[in-house]
């Protein structure tokens, strides 16, 4: 049996229909003749809109400098209320300078400093997970914000504030779609595009954020800070200007590290989960390989042969960042079309990593086609070229002690109705991922409680 795939919009739906459910969900609202497209074209009054598939295409988006083909900015102004002017959404010397003090600061970091954190919320989050049936999406994320918050500040979050966290975040991907239909038709900025409920949500988000970072401002100057990563991002400066992250600039910053390293990671989690409950073979073996392996330190992980195959084939069926729009600057010719400057282009790993001409059985679940030959140019999960996501060592290395460490612990096998993917600012599901954890050589008596 296939893992779920979404349904796609019905051919010759209206303009008006199509920019509704991409509103709603960015999934329904395309068509099913992109799993085998390399480019599709979608023209409105006032834009032209390219979904890319051609790998060649891909790569000259993705790889090319920032400034050829920069976000696009109705990103911006949709992500703003909750990331600011972050390195997520900006674009050209803003981002450049962004990067050069990021970039460096990651590196210093190194994975292997981060590792005490990430075990020791591993260990607590495994201490607390219930047995029986449980949604896993309030669980991983509650585990990927508390390994993301001992890395940025030292010290894990509370179980309020990731369940406040949570809430709020899944509320504003409901409130805030990636593109309003006024922004498509060009309204002006001063028109209300009814996201005063985002807009809440975001705040209720960054509250605490700013709250850590003005603290950490007082422990630095006062020489008490710990050499986290926090510390790291706000004392490391510009190699060109000199100049750190000061005040909001820090906010935005820790803004998108907390949510991109805790939310997207979260993700993968509960949809590994979910893969691994309803393949109980490959569960079995990946729990014996997890049961050897040493998980004490980093080195022990790379063990882990089979389940690092399950993500890598999770990270392509269930991809947390299901579109990435960009702006074309220039003329292009793309496939025999002229490609007019400021075009919107969108590159989708959700359809590129199943393309039914690229793929072999593109909608399986099949973590053994990583031991072979596979289209690695039709792969990216965390993006590529110079906007690749810095953390995504990090977070395959979370993503693999988590999932040992509960395979460990426990059976897990599916329950409920099967999980619907749905895509806003990145993939969850409908209703939840509901599984059933069984303490592993629980007795019959047990198994029934």
């Amino acid at each position: 049996m296939k893992p779920p795939k979404p349904p796609s919009r019905r051919e010759g739906a209206s303009l008006w229909a199509r920019i509704k459910l991409f509103r709603e969900d960015i999934f329904r609202s395309q068509p099913e003749r992109l799993y085998r497209a390399w480019m599709a074209e979608l023209r409105t009054p006032f834009y032209r809109c390219y979904t890319i598939n051609d790998p060649a295409l891909v790569r000259e988006v993705l790889r090319e400098r920032p400034g050829d083909f920069p976000k696009h900015s109705i990103i911006g102004r949709t992500l703003a209320p909750l990331l600011g002017r972050s390195v997520f959404v900006t674009n050209g010397v803003v981002w450049e300078a962004q990067r050069r003090i990021i970039d460096p600061a990651f590196q210093d970091a190194r994975l292997g400093a981060s590792f005490d954190a990430m075990s020791a919320a591993v260990a607590d989050a495994v201490a607390r997970w219930p047995e029986g049936e449980a949604d896993v999406e309030a669980l991983t994320s509650h585990l990927a914000a508390d390994i993301i918050f001992r890395t940025l500040f030292s010290q894990p979050i509370t179980h309020a504030d990731a369940a406040a966290t949570f809430s709020a975040f899944q509320a504003y991907q409901r409130a805030q779609p990636v593109l309003s239909p006024l922004d498509l038709l060009k309204v002006p900025q001063w028109v209300p595009r009814g996201r005063r409920r985002g807009a809440e949500d975001a705040a209720a988000i960054r509250a605490p954020l700013a709250r850590f970072v003005a603290t950490r401002q007082q422990a630095i100057a006062a020489g008490k800070a710990p050499d986290d990563l926090a510390t790291r991002i706000m004392t490391t400066p510009d190699p060109v200007t000199g100049r750190c992250f000061e005040g909001a600039d820090m906010v935005d910053q820790v803004a998108i590290f907390f949510l991109a390293g805790h939310e997207t990671s979260a993700s993968v989690m509960a949809w590994a989960l979910y893969l691994l409950a309803s393949h109980g073979s490959v569960q079995e073996v990946c729990a014996s390989e997890a049961a050897g392996a040493d998980l004490t330190r980093p080195a022990g992980l790379r063990t882990l042969l089979k389940l690092r195959n399950v993500i890598r084939e999770t990270l392509r069926l269930y991809p947390p960042v299901p579109v990435m729009v960009r702006e074309v600057q220039a003329d292009r010719r793309w496939r025999g079309r002229h490609i007019r400057p400021g075009s919107m282009v969108f590159v989708s790993p959700w359809h590129l990593q199943r393309h039914e001409r690229l793929w072999e059985d593109p909608d399986a679940f099949l973590p053994d086609r990583w031991e072979e030959d596979t289209p690695r140019a039709a792969y990216l999960p965390f993006s590529a070229g110079p906007r690749v996501c810095p953390g995504q060592g990090f977070a395959q290395m979370e993503i693999a002690l988590a999932l040992s460490a509960l395979l460990r612990k426990f059976q897990i096998e599916t329950a409920g109705s099967p999980p619907v993917p749905v895509a806003h600012l990145t993939v969850r599901s409908e209703p939840g991922v509901w599984l059933r954890f069984t303490r592993r050589g629980a007795t019959g008596a047990d198994r029934s409680k």
